[in-house]
């Protein structure tokens, strides 16, 4: 493991508790926003940029989950965070329950969204096929692929300002860091950790999302201790922009959110 520290913000609260946040594959912090309002009132947010993504830097080398969880580590020391709140989406999931799994001392809760906790044969191989493919022509070229498994249809046609800005985020990863991060998602193995898990957790799925499907994460949610599970209608993977107003009203309880 290195001693990189992403690139992180900060807002909301000056005090604690805190929330980090962790974004998808091929998104920025900016993924966030529909959420920020809300939890700046509740919470000292950070947000942070995964290796490769948005204002953070592409370290050399294939990347782990260890890795991401060390990142993740040094962005709380940074901030001098002693214990805080997780959200991700896909691999910020992912990261967020390494979190859980590794260092249950320093997060007090898992929001788990959009992810899986294993890597079969096909899941492998779909980022060999995404590495070859930014090899010969650049991260761009996944963009088409990406929209229609992160957005409906009917959400697509009906935000194409939101389209556009997260078109825009995504070209901000590095053609190295998504295959980078890509090679730490063949390696993914919490499934059969997850009955270990010490750290109360929501897992969220979009009823619609075909990279982390509903029966997928209830299966997880059904080994993992002290758990919620709960499906957002009409969403897919980016499951907090597509849906956001059912997301945070899913997550206000579990945070301990009040409506005033």
């Amino acid at each position: 493991m290195s001693t990189f520290t992403p690139k992180s913000v900060v807002s909301g609260t000056k005090e604690v508790p805190v929330i980090l946040l962790l974004n998808s594959m091929g998104t920025t912090t900016e993924m966030w926003e529909p959420q920020l309002p809300m939890l700046e009132n509740h919470f000292r947010v950070i947000r942070m940029d995964h290796r490769g993504h948005g204002q953070s830097d592409t370290p050399d080398g294939d990347y782990s989950f260890d890795d991401l969880v060390a990142d993740a580590i040094a962005v709380l020391d940074e901030h001098k965070v002693e214990t805080a709140t997780v959200m991700g989406c896909s691999i910020g999931s992912m990261t967020a329950l390494g979190l859980g799994l590794a260092a249950p001392d320093r997060i007090d809760r898992v929001v788990c969204a959009a992810a899986r906790a294993d890597a079969p044969e096909m899941f492998r191989q779909s980022w060999d096929d995404r590495a070859a493919i930014i090899n010969e022509k650049g991260v761009g070229a996944l963009w088409n692929g990406s929209l229609g498994v992160w957005f409906t249809p009917a959400f697509q046609e009906a935000n194409p300002d939101v389209v556009a800005k997260m078109h825009a985020e995504f070209l901000k990863t590095t053609d190295q860091g998504y295959i980078r991060c890509g090679a730490a998602l063949k390696g993914l193995d919490y499934l059969k950790d997850l009955p270990n898990m010490k750290v109360p957790t929501l897992f969220i799925a979009g009823a619609e999302d075909k990279g982390a499907p509903p029966a997928v994460m209830e299966q997880m949610a059904e080994v993992t201790p002290n758990s919620l599970f709960t499906v957002i209608p009409d969403a897919g993977h980016i499951v907090n922009v597509n849906a956001p107003e059912a997301f945070s009203l899913a997550i206000m309880e579990f945070l301990g959110i009040t409506c005033e």
